[in-house]
């Protein structure tokens, strides 16, 4: 464990989804800067792993978005330690996968990504703004490009994410007079597990699925593989969307929007300025689908 910082001079902070990725990046990067951090975790293990290459200013914290009870909870603990002091931020990084044909994905698989990915932020922003409004906090929410320009077979999570843009543009706007900030940082590629867990679980799903779908779809998403191996390899460390997060977080005039990484820059202007037709045919050729 590191050293303490002695008392975290940027204020308090709570992150979602600090178990791997994005979240842990920032909970880490956060932490080495001057935050006091309570990372939110759904399992003490991860919380443990956390303590182990952080300082004394980092305390993992027992948060499901998916359970308004924990995240009373977990609003609970943190309200007792800042007191008055309040919130500096809260960032809503939780998030998990969901893809194929949307034909045939099933719609609990729908339901639960946009609880993780939309709703769960939802519940999670309700608690905490009582503390945010002691410290004219700052609100970041963690979307994706794909909300933005969408991946063939990657519907239900870039419906999440494009929900999540909108929901940010909207609190933006309610929050304004109250002094609490809101930004949506959008990440391209990023070496996280979520594209691991993507396989996984469409591994685990292929034994459930119908017959027709490898009949329809089969040679498609064969070809899919190769890409989807491909981005489980490349793309930005995580510690430089922690670096944008930071940014947004201590800004005295911080953006709505912050892309970050090259390729969510090209397909933020693609989807602003290309026509529909045309992006259809980029994306499917980027993504090794002939038409």
């Amino acid at each position: 464990m590191m050293a303490s910082n002695n008392l975290a001079n940027k204020g308090a902070v709570v992150i979602t989804g600090t178990s791997s990725g994005i979240g842990r990046a920032t909970a880490l990067y956060l932490d080495r800067v001057g935050f006091k951090v309570f990372a939110g975790v759904r399992k003490e293990e991860d919380g443990n792993s956390l303590r182990q290459e952080s300082s004394d200013n980092l305390t993992p914290v027992i948060i499901d978005v998916t359970d308004n009870d924990s995240i009373n909870r977990a609003s609970e603990i943190v309200a007792e330690s800042v007191k008055e002091a309040g919130l500096a931020g809260l960032v809503n990084n939780a998030g998990i996968p969901c893809g194929g044909p949307i034909e045939f994905v099933p719609i609990d698989d729908i339901w639960k990504v946009l609880h993780v990915n939309l709703i769960g932020h939802v519940s999670v922003i309700q608690a905490f703004l009582p503390l945010l409004r002691k410290a004219s906090g700052h609100i970041v929410n963690i979307g994706s490009i794909g909300g933005i320009q969408p991946l063939a077979f990657n519907g239900p999570y870039s419906a999440s994410k494009a929900a999540l843009k909108t929901l940010t543009e909207t609190l933006r706007m309610e929050l304004r007079l109250s002094g609490i900030q809101v930004s949506i940082v959008i990440p391209g590629n990023v070496l996280t597990a979520i594209w691991g867990k993507g396989g996984e679980s469409r591994a685990e799903r292929a034994g459930h699925l119908p017959p027709e779908i490898f009949e329809y779809y089969g040679q498609t998403l064969s070809k899919l593989i190769p890409f989807f191996e491909r981005m489980r390899k490349t793309g930005m460390a995580p510690e430089q969307v922690a670096r944008v997060i930071e940014k947004a977080l201590t800004s005295k005039k911080p953006k709505a929007h912050y892309l970050v990484g090259l390729d969510a820059k090209i397909q933020a202007l693609m989807a602003r300025f290309l026509p529909d037709k045309i992006r259809d045919r980029i994306m499917l050729h980027y993504m090794g689908i002939s038409t």
